[in-house]
């Protein structure tokens, strides 16, 4: 039980996090004078963009790990 509300919270909250960053995307191209500030704001992104993706990685592998765990199956 606990495991589903987990996946839902952390799916809820991941697709939070992708509308943000679009919509920061969308910022920084229509809002910000001048060729040197988007680059900037886009590099700022991109940075944005790997944690957000680590994040989701590692947040699966956990996941992953504490199924294969639950399950009293063991990988050697």
């Amino acid at each position: 039980m606990f495991g589903k509300i987990k996946k839902v919270f952390f799916t809820g909250v991941f697709g939070v996090l992708y509308i943000s960053y679009i919509a920061q995307f969308v910022y920084v191209l229509a809002h910000l004078e001048g060729c040197q500030n988007k680059v900037i704001g886009l590099a700022l992104l991109s940075v944005e963009w790997l944690v957000l993706i680590a994040a989701r990685y590692l947040s699966k592998r956990s996941s992953n790990n504490a199924q294969s765990h639950s399950n009293g199956f063991r990988r050697h």
